[in-house]
């Protein structure tokens, strides 16, 4: 009887086991969206006459902390943040206090999105922990709106504050004391409810800061009732967002070539007046903006010196500085436009000068059509901007030839323009489309109706003081954002508010959905004020 190699009877029978198994893939389940669950907390929550340091919290699965110094909500704010551990995955949070805590008082600890539970990132949303150092849990509440005073689109992660309105309050403390009550938007939310108050008077304040819940009014956004609240109140309240335009100071100025300076600024530079002196000689100067910063151009005329003095002076603010010079290339001047080819319709025609224009030469410039008749025209300098404008009717589907022969433009260092040629285009009328507004119930005039594009540019803007029906035409095809401005101090612009004024922002109001604008379509938009 021939012998029998098992070792081979083991690989066959193995084999054939798997060819004849079912062939398919292996799973690992259905994916896991339960958000961890909390099996203890020490002590418990909701617990009076706590005197501890430590809270631990025991969860039924590991769990990891994510943005937990963004996301945690502690009110009252404590002057030392509590130390949240641990900082890897774990089934029990520590939570470790590092301040002295006040009698008396209600704390809670809001998580947010915090906790997460460690395979599958699921949160446990809004956990909050309770407890207070007295014999009972204040228990009231009060729901707060957030929103942009001037923008549609609302920040995120804006404080929400109570400051208790007691013998030591006063209108410097939200600049240097901390809430009695917070929470926070964080990522997401518009209405947000305090909680866990006692009775009692309330300023409502809502902040954009930097995190150290106080009012700095040169980096923060701030919205308040101007009324005091009282708790307990079943009002919904509504906080509008702004940034406060400051007085106006400048900052030591700087060189930034041999005939320029920059000098920085807070609050609003019109109406500034700037000297610039050697010794007590004072240097002919010019001031005008610098593009797309918070700062002017001082324009001197260059002479070799190691220092000059910069007076800068503004209603009642005064300053004087000094200003070392170093030997510097010095700017010349240069013109340019922003438009190529294509000029729209509703825009005019501008130059651009790297140095201040004083002198314009209007016979020295020239417009012609296609058909090489000369087109009549005006000229506007807008000094602070640098910008020259050509004002001329512009016709659709035509060509324009500008030219603007040497001395044209002379500028503040007597350097004359050389020979420049632009040629420009309309386009069709057909290409654009045009918009008609009609408002309804306006509480009062004057107002501003402006389109804004997605980012909330202004695109176009009408400022009137008694007509209801305003036309845009030859506007570019576009999704616009539609918003009047009660333009209450008839300045032609928006005004943010005051703290220290107790006064609002100047009211906006948005139609609540955009306006398609299509070529060649013309767009008949009612718009009822008395709804908003």
């Amino acid at each position: 009887m021939p012998k029998i190699d098992f070792r081979y009877f083991s690989l066959l029978l193995l084999l054939f086991t798997i060819g004849c198994a079912k062939r398919g893939s292996i799973t690992g389940g259905a994916k896991d969206t339960i958000a961890p669950v909390l099996k203890a907390s020490f002590p418990k929550n909701l617990s009076t006459n706590f005197n501890g340091k430590e809270i631990k919290l025991v969860f039924d699965e590991y769990v990891k902390l994510k943005n937990v110094n963004k996301q945690l909500i502690v009110s009252p704010p404590m002057k030392n943040q509590p130390e949240i551990l641990p900082y890897t995955a774990s089934k029990v949070v520590t939570i470790r206090l590092k301040d002295t805590l006040l009698p008396n008082t209600t704390y809670s600890f809001n998580f947010g999105q915090s906790i997460e539970d460690n395979n599958e990132g699921n949160p446990l949303s809004q956990y909050k922990f309770v407890f207070s150092t007295g014999s009972y849990i204040d228990s009231l509440a009060l729901k707060v709106k957030v929103k942009d005073a001037l923008e549609k689109k609302t920040d995120n992660f804006v404080s929400v504050m109570l400051y208790e309105v007691n013998e030591k309050f006063n209108d410097s403390t939200i600049y240097k004391e901390t809430p009695r009550y917070i929470t926070n938007t964080l990522d997401s939310l518009r209405v947000v409810t305090l909680e866990n108050i006692k009775a009692g008077k309330y300023l409502l304040v809502a902040l954009k800061d930097n995190g150290n819940n106080k009012y700095n009014p040169k980096s923060d956004k701030i919205g308040f009732q101007k009324e005091y609240i009282t708790i307990p109140n079943d009002t919904v309240f509504e906080v509008e967002l702004f940034k406060e335009r400051l007085p106006f100071e400048a900052i030591k100025p700087t060189q930034a070539s041999s005939n320029r300076m920059l000098m920085g600024y807070l609050g609003n530079p019109k109406g500034v007046k700037v000297k610039v002196k050697n010794g007590t000689e004072i240097i002919p100067s010019l001031v005008t903006g610098f593009p797309k910063k918070d700062s002017l151009q001082i324009w001197f005329k260059p002479l070799k010196v190691d220092s000059l003095a910069v007076e800068a002076e503004k209603d009642k603010w005064i300053k004087s500085f000094t200003v070392k010079m170093k030997n510097l290339k010095a700017d010349t001047l240069s013109v340019s436009t922003n438009f190529s080819g294509n000029l729209p319709l509703r825009e005019r025609f501008s130059l651009i000068s790297s140095t201040p224009l004083v002198q314009f030469d209007k016979s020295k410039i020239s417009i012609f059509n296609k058909d090489s008749l000369a087109v009549p025209f005006e000229t506007e300098y807008d000094d602070f901007q640098q910008k020259l404008y050509l004002n001329f009717n512009k016709e659709p589907l035509e060509r324009y030839k500008i030219t603007l022969l040497p001395g044209a433009l002379v500028d503040f260092y007597d350097t004359k323009n050389d020979t420049l040629k632009y040629n420009i285009n309309t386009k069709n009328a057909s290409d654009y489309g045009n918009l008609r507004i009609l408002l309804e119930h306006v509480k009062r005039f004057p107002i501003l109706v402006q389109l804004t594009d997605k980012d909330g540019t202004v695109k176009a803007s009408e400022y009137t003081e008694q007509n209801t029906t305003i036309v845009f035409d030859a506007l570019e095809p576009a999704l616009y954002t539609l918003r009047i401005i009660y333009d209450d101090n008839k300045n032609k612009e928006w005004d943010p508010g005051s703290f220290m004024e107790k006064r609002q922002s100047e009211e906006v109001i948005y139609f609540p959905k955009q306006i398609d604008v299509r070529a060649n379509w013309d767009v008949e938009q009612p718009f009822d004020l008395g709804t908003n």
